[in-house]
């Protein structure tokens, strides 16, 4: 056997070990997110129907919901400061660590809120101990998704990076699918019992992902990249001072590009459902259908949004997705305001396939190529979690609006326009990254034969 040959032999034989590990990391990274927005999402669903009732009892319904509402917020305040800690051990220990961390804290603090007494129980310190475990939450969601994001694209080829990038989002879709499933038949109990036991069985039955999702994770590697920078993470004792030295502007673009998705995205999974329920009378568990069905269509939807920004570039397809929700705010509000619940189930598919699925299923690729990889799981997960204050507190600001137009759906149309201006300006100033090398030079990488090795892996 000569050389040539054996050599053919060791880099077919290396593929094929660097493909199984893609497709177990792109495993880890969709139940990881998955299990992420399961537990904020049964939030969402519980701060609309349930807390106000069992949380906040001593206040008038409408400050009730508010209030509930603000409580889904919260965490979005902490978020920041979960990225720049997990961030920093990120960029300096490894991910690997540190999704595994983000991960049980995650899973133990959702259990923590399926177990809470209610204030008819302690009082003042029921939702005082409901506030405490979503700042918790906040903390391991700010370095869950960005740790996440950072691995899935470092080991992606270089030219299906936005495809690969999905299997972060989806675990959105999925959990979305399975939270409110869980929480349509919770919530379909008789009201009694719902009001008493039902609602706690969604959280509490998250030990099962956090499980999983543990079990998994020990078993993936730190990303080849990630490995041979070791000199140069060494030289970045804070991270989070590099990253803004380096990547002031794509911190803050990378946080304006997630304010559309994140403001169509909380109104859909929590104040639509609120809003049809209270001024329309629609049954919770109908209201929640349509959001299970938008997060089906999500499954379908982000892959293919992918596909298409490995063709055409993120900022394209970024463009499409955020002057496309100016374009549909209004017609969104249209079928919403209604009152039938055909025509919401078609918002509510329409704007979770459409509008978010756009947006949100590139942004793993687009962010992580924002930055160099000594300082990408910090860039990352701050730029993206600083525009989650934004979604965090949309329901409650939704509410407010809603109440001050006398209880009509328009200003949330606004709303939706608004955030789609701000992340179109984003993305015509961010540019596009596709195809850029993921090393510290970041420049973009020279095409190559399609199908070889050096031009699926060079960005290892």
């Amino acid at each position: 056997m000569n050389n040539a040959t054996t050599e053919a032999i060791q880099n077919t034989d290396q593929d094929k070990v660097i493909r199984k590990e893609l497709s177990r990391v792109a495993f880890a990274s969709l139940i990881g997110t998955l299990i992420e927005f399961y537990d904020y999402f049964i939030y969402g669903a519980a701060a609309s129907l349930v807390f106000p009732h069992l949380f906040f009892s001593n206040m008038p319904p409408t400050v009730a919901t508010f209030v509930s509402f603000v409580t889904l917020g919260v965490a979005f305040l902490t978020r920041p400061i979960g990225a720049v800690i997990f961030g920093h051990f990120g960029d300096t220990i490894g991910r690997k660590a540190m999704l595994i961390a983000s991960i049980t804290i995650m899973g133990f603090a959702t259990i923590v809120i399926g177990l809470l007494p209610t204030y008819a129980m302690i009082g003042i310190a029921a939702p005082i101990l409901l506030v405490i475990t979503r700042l918790i939450q906040g903390l391991a969601v700010g370095g869950e998704w960005g740790g996440a994001t950072t691995m899935m694209i470092e080991y992606a080829p270089v030219n299906k990076r936005g495809f690969y990038g999905t299997f972060v989002q989806l675990g959105n879709a999925i959990g979305v699918l399975i939270s409110t499933g869980a929480f349509a038949l919770a919530s379909a109990l008789p009201a009694p019992a719902f009001l008493s036991w039902g609602w706690r069985i969604p959280f509490l039955a998250s030990v099962i992902l956090m499980l999983i999702g543990i079990f998994i994770r020990l078993k993936i590697k730190e990303p080849p990249i990630f490995q041979k920078m070791a000199a140069e993470r060494a030289k970045n004792r804070l991270p989070i001072v590099a990253v803004f030295k380096k990547f002031p502007k794509q911190i803050f673009l990378s946080a304006g590009l997630r304010v559309s998705e994140s403001v169509v995205g909380y109104l859909i999974i929590s104040y639509v459902l609120q809003y049809c329920t209270t001024r329309f009378h629609m049954r919770g568990d109908t209201v929640l259908l349509g959001v299970v069905l938008g997060a089906a269509s999500g499954v379908i939807s982000f892959p293919l949004w992918g596909i298409l920004s490995d063709k055409i570039g993120r900022r394209t397809v970024f463009l499409i997705g955020s002057l496309g929700s100016c374009v549909l705010a209004y017609p969104f509000y249209w079928l919403i305001d209604t009152g039938n619940i055909i025509a919401v189930y078609v918002a509510l598919i329409g704007g979770y396939s459409f509008i978010i699925g756009s947006m949100y299923s590139i942004e793993p690729c687009y962010l992580s190529e924002l930055f160099s990889t000594e300082v990408r799981y910090t860039g990352v997960s701050v730029g993206s979690q600083l525009a989650g204050i934004f979604g965090g507190f949309t329901p409650a600001v939704a509410t407010a609006l809603v109440a001050w137009a006398g209880g009509d759906f328009w200003p949330i149309a606004v709303m939706i326009v608004v955030s789609g201006l701000i992340t179109a300006l984003c993305a015509l100033g961010t540019g596009e990254t596709r195809g850029r090398d993921l090393n510290s030079d970041m420049m973009p990488v020279k095409p190559q034969k399609k199908g070889s090795s050096a031009y699926l892996w060079k960005a290892r």
